[in-house]
């Protein structure tokens, strides 16, 4: 019998805001969640990422049991944890033994918990001898860590959230805080609202949701951000809106900063960014005339070859102005995952040693090898993230160990990445969810703890530490990953030093968090005095958290002094250089990739949640409606998109937010959902120099419309996972698939393809039979002549499934009776009558997507509301829309300006 309803306080398994949730539960099943108010990162807001949390996470998308194969082209089958263990630390004894500690190699994630990552960390340094052992973080907060270094000494974002509430003039540059932070941009909103003299500029290629706050938008033209805060600050020299008198006191370098940005002019730098010199002057006086000034950004500086530069540029101006360890000042990164900061903490990339140690400092690894017991650490260098699977590629790396992270989605060039996972001769695949499109290379899959199933702690954006707690057992066989880490460490290491004391004695994660923090103490992020029992009674706390401290520090630099060798902070004289791919004759288009409002990452969690659909159903490529008309292109066209990597075939749809000459695809459609491998089988890998970050967000691409003559669309209920794996491959073979899930009741998959010619019958019919309109409740028309067919499942009076194959004109009609719950006279009609669209003026229907996810508001339903005559307040008191995590308001203010809107017929 279930235990009656508790509430577990934890945190998001999200981006890196950090927000607290309360877990209702019943100690078996996760029931629902809300935000909770007393934690200080969101004070109980949730955005529809966090809300649908207890949505997410279906079982049968989890991995149950280990899997092994015991040989490539083998089926895995269920094995146990000490047989798959046993096996795995076979291997990489044999193969280290072979080959050498660096033959092996661990990639893990920012989704992991600080006890997860330090446990990887030991593992990898103490035990293997490998400083190959990198994190997905390479892809998203490594250049900000080498600007921070190396402009104030240490990686440590100097601010806390309540700066955002109290700055007087906000940057933000390359980030949609809207979608990818929703919770501190609420935040901002609010602060605006109460202070309408706050000056808020974003910087941004696209017009985004967050442009709807800012009272000045820079479009410039992708990769020119060097260039553009140079020419700030040449703005800023020039009217004299510099504190001469903290960069004397505080600072080194200016002079050769200063030589360099004179030849930034404001004429130079509007054709370099392709602003005005209007709108350039505008954006330095707003930063040059405030009290208080702070700088927010995220992918669209880090994700580049020039990264760490942009990053520096960026800190440069807070340094010229003094602008920094005060109230609503200084330079502040957001991190992108929910641990980003736990993994550099804990030292978890390849040129990292725990405590912000350095692997390449002699003085570094004696420190830690000394306090793990061991004779020394492996001084040879580690690989970065790019740099390691081109090593397991061409044979280097030869066991990989992988953990909570889908680099066969999220790396660049996924053909390469593709040849990788399948040249490599033993890769494991430490997962939570087995449908992720890494799994599909695991010779040894093992079963992981996920959100409300573990504990530990993180680290957000403002370096607060939180208590994850767990509030439900793992399913089945699934174990923490701390757990699995120091099972397989001690395996192992009775192979590699026999007799000798375990390094891994722990059987809790409290163990692992009290031996790490020790590796902290007098350095810059101290966090010796924090433990579990300070968290859960006071609360998540900032670091520096020193032994006996009481409280945890909110700002950092208040006295001008650096942890740099002499105390000063360092500026950086770094000339813009232009993204590695130019536009020219057969790549005229320069692609960027962003976020979905609801969707994160490679949707393994979010894209379990038929809901999360709702706004936007499938991947589509974004051009300027100029480029459409170049092209004679429609939106709703299939399209051709490739880069000198690979090609995707998807639609197209006209977006004015985005500038003539420039794409935009969304970040998450890997090749689970989206045939051809995804988004990132066309990004490059090109990397900064001194982050090893890739620059993701710009590649050069070119687009042509192609003609699929022959086209399928499908819908079912239930068991929607399992139709999920069971269909998927079988649509190889067409030349556009995408696959996704939609409804929000009555959650369904939902199908859309094309190829040139109708496939074989034999393939047709197992669709069919997975979709289960092949017999029972089963209209069905088919023209074998034509290749045309339709099938629409009835039960209870309602629609189950469709399935219209060789003409889909009827799909958008169809999807709407089945959201609405109708089998009306009109759609038998349709069914037994040779017609692609049925009779009447219904047959131009089209299902209004939910513009407001929290509580199931349409697009549709707001337009009439507005047609109505309601404001935003009246279409939050009327329908309920924006009220709770407000993502969608921005869009419905979009939606009010062009007013009246005629409401979809």
């Amino acid at each position: 019998m279930a235990s009656p309803t508790q509430i577990t306080a934890s945190t998001c398994c999200y981006c890196g805001v950090g927000c607290g949730v309360l877990i209702e539960h019943d100690d078996e099943k996760i029931l629902g969640v809300q935000g909770d108010p007393a934690h200080p990162a969101n004070f109980g807001k949730l955005c529809s990422k966090g809300s649908t949390l207890h949505l997410t996470g279906d079982l049968d998308a989890r991995a149950l049991y280990p899997e092994l194969r015991l040989g490539k082209g083998l089926a895995r089958t269920r094995s146990d944890w000490d047989s798959a263990l046993d096996h795995a630390a076979n291997v990489f004894a044999e193969t280290i033994r072979e080959h050498g500690p660096d033959s092996v190699a661990f990639y893990i994630s920012g989704q992991l918990l600080t006890e997860d990552y330090y446990a990887f960390n030991k593992l990898a340094r103490a035990l293997v001898g490998t400083n190959n052992i990198d994190s997905n973080s390479r892809l998203c907060m490594s250049s900000a860590v080498v600007g921070y270094k190396r402009s104030l000494g240490a990686d440590a974002p100097p601010c806390n959230y309540e700066d955002i509430e109290q700055s007087d003039c906000l940057l933000i540059a390359g980030s949609n805080m809207a979608y990818a932070h929703p919770v501190l941009f609420r935040r901002l909103e609010e602060a605006k609202a109460k202070r309408p003299d706050m000056q808020i500029i974003v910087v941004d290629p696209r017009r985004t949701d967050t442009c709807e706050l800012a009272d000045l938008h820079l479009p410039i033209i992708p990769g020119s951000d060097v260039a553009l805060f140079h020419g700030i600050l040449h703005i800023l020299m020039w009217e004299g809106w510099i504190d001469r008198a903290y960069i004397e006191a505080h600072t080194e370098g200016f002079d050769a900063l200063k030589t360099l940005v004179r030849d930034y002019s404001p004429q130079m730098v509007s054709e370099i960014c392709g602003i005005s010199q209007d709108s350039l002057q505008q954006c330095a006086r707003m930063i040059g005339s405030a009290p208080s000034f702070l700088s927010l950004w995220c992918m669209g500086l880090n994700q580049s070859s020039s990264g760490s530069a942009k990053n520096s540029a960026l800190i440069n101006l807070h340094l010229a102005t003094g602008q920094i360890g005060k109230p609503g000042a200084g330079p502040f990164s957001l991190t992108g995952q929910p641990n980003a900061m736990g993994g550099r903490e804990t030292g978890s990339l390849s040129n990292l040693l725990p405590g912000h140690r350095e692997a390449g400092s002699a003085e570094h690894r004696a420190e830690v090898a000394q306090y793990w017991g061991v004779d020394a650490l492996p001084a040879s260098a580690g690989l970065s993230a790019i740099e390691l699977f081109e090593a397991v590629r061409v044979g280097k790396v030869k066991a990989l160990w992988i953990a909570c992270t889908n680099p066969a989605q999220s790396m660049p060039d996924q053909n390469k990445v593709h040849e990788a996972l399948a040249a490599c001769p033993f890769v494991v695949v430490q997962e939570a969810f087995f449908t992720t499109e890494t799994c599909h290379y695991a010779d040894l899959l093992l079963p992981a703890a996920s959100w409300g199933e573990k504990e530990g702690t993180v680290t957000n954006s403002e370096r607060r530490v939180s208590h994850v707690r767990s509030a439900v057992p793992a399913p089945a066989e699934a174990r923490p990953d701390w757990a699995i880490t120091t099972d397989f460490a001690r395996r192992l290491e009775k192979l590699l030093r026999p007799g000798l004391p375990s390094l891994f004695d722990f059987d809790h994660p409290q163990g692992l968090f009290e031996e790490y923090k020790h590796l902290t103490a007098q350095r810059d992020l101290d966090l010796s005095g924090l433990s579990y029992a300070i968290l859960d009674n006071q609360g998540p706390q900032q670091w520096p958290f020193p032994a006996g401290a009481t409280q945890g520090t909110p700002r950092l630099y208040g006295d001008g002094r650096y942890p740099t060798a002499n105390g000063r902070a360092q500026f950086h004289a770094d000339s813009y250089r232009a993204p590695k791919e130019k536009r020219e004759a057969r790549f005229t288009l320069t692609l960027n990739t962003g976020r979905l409002r609801d969707q994160w990452h490679g949707m393994s969690r979010t894209g379990t949640a038929a809901r999360l659909f709702g706004h936007v159903e499938e991947a589509v490529l974004s051009l300027h409606p100029e480029e459409m008309r170049r092209r004679r292109l429609q939106s709703g066209d299939l399209i051709k998109v490739r880069s000198r990597r690979g090609s995707l075939i998807l639609p197209v749809q006209a977006d004015d937010s985005i500038r003539a000459g420039q794409a935009y695809l969304p970040m998450h459609w890997g090749n689970r959902f989206l045939k051809g491998l995804g988004t990132n089988v066309l990004t490059q890998p090109a990397f900064d120099p001194l982050s090893k970050q890739p620059e993701l967000k710009h590649a050069g691409v070119e687009v042509e419309k192609v003609e699929l003559p022959w086209t399928f669309f499908a819908l079912a209920e239930d068991q929607v996972q399992t139709r999920f794996e069971a269909l998927r491959p079988l649509f190889e073979g067409f030349a556009y698939a995408n696959l996704n899930l939609t409804g929000r009741e009555r959650p369904a998959l939902l199908i859309r393809a094309a190829c040139a010619v109708a496939p074989e019958p034999e393939l047709l019919a197992q669709i069919d039979r997975l979709l289960g309109v092949h017999e029972g409740p089963v209209l069905a028309y088919d023209d074998p002549r034509k290749a045309v067919g339709k099938r629409v499942r009835i039960e209870d009076g309602r629609i189950t499934a469709i399935r219209l194959a060789g003409e889909t004109a009827a799909r958008d009609w169809l999807k709407s009776l089945w959201s609405e719950g109708q089998a009306d006279a009109d759609l038998r009609r349709w069914l037994l009558a040779p017609l692609s669209t049925p009779p009447g003026a219904t047959s131009g229907r089209k299902a209004s997507k939910t513009l407001c996810n929290c509580l199931n508001v349409s697009q549709d339903a707001v337009c009439a509301g507005i047609a109505s005559g309601l404001d935003l307040d009246g279409l939050k008191q009327e329908l309920k829309c924006g009220t709770s995590c407000g993502s969608c308001v921005p869009e419905i203010k979009r939606l009010l300006a062009t007013a009246p809107i005629a409401v979809n017929a």
